[in-house]
């Protein structure tokens, strides 16, 4: 059987709660906490886990996943290295979208809205949160860009374990402090949309989108 037959006897029912635009919460922050809440009663995992979608200034668009650290009324917060590829993209490009997706329940919910850096300040007290050792990992990546080989070393990743040994011995006996190049964007949304699966592709959806009062219109959109 080839791959592509293989991928078209892939079919399975969903199936979940009714979710409905008379019941949702008015808050689509609030509503987006009550499906974190059961994601994690539910024990999916890495709840947190989310696709971050950016594009180069040009419209080129590149996708990834990494973990929310932060939620709020102002928006979603993520950490990265301001070089790294989103990080580039993010800074020339400040328009993203954000997706979770919770298998064991049947759920979706994405993310759309502009991109800005948060302050120093947050970004410090965040990265002094982290384990130590991921702290000067930080400090040994140069993040998207190749490793290139030394001749004293067999293979790259050797290169790039010889230089967490640098930054851990820089570091030895005092405080791990952020590097400049790393820090936190906040995607604030325009949209929010909560899809549930429902047996028969008859999904239910409900879009949260900005109106021009600044206030919240909810609708439910067709499967």
């Amino acid at each position: 059987m080839s791959i592509e037959e293989k991928i078209l006897k892939m079919r399975r029912e969903y199936s979940g709660e009714p979710l409905d635009e008379s019941s949702v919460d008015p808050d689509p922050v609030h509503q987006f906490e009550k499906w974190f809440e059961d994601a994690v009663k539910a024990e999916v995992v890495d709840p947190h886990a989310m696709v971050i979608a950016t594009a180069t200034r040009m419209g080129k668009p590149t996708a990834r996943v990494v973990l929310l650290r932060g939620l709020d009324q102002n928006g979603l917060i993520f950490y990265t290295g301001y070089i790294s590829r989103k990080g580039i993209e993010v800074l020339s490009n400040p328009i993203a979208a954000a997706v979770f997706f919770w298998r064991e329940l049947d759920r979706q919910i994405r993310v759309e809205g502009l991109i800005e850096k948060v302050s120093d300040a947050e970004s410090d007290k965040y990265f002094q949160s982290r384990p130590r050792e991921n702290q000067i990992a930080t400090w040994a990546s140069s993040q998207s860009q190749v490793v290139v080989r030394a001749n004293q070393f067999k293979t790259s990743r050797e290169k790039l374990d010889a230089l967490f040994k640098e930054f851990e011995e820089k570091f030895a006996g005092k405080p791990v402090l952020r590097p400049a190049n790393w820090g936190g964007f906040r995607l604030k949304p325009s949209s929010y949309e909560f899809w549930q699966g429902k047996p028969g592709r008859l999904h239910d959806r409900v879009l949260y989108s900005t109106n021009e009062n600044g206030g919240w219109q909810i609708d439910r959109l067709a499967p």
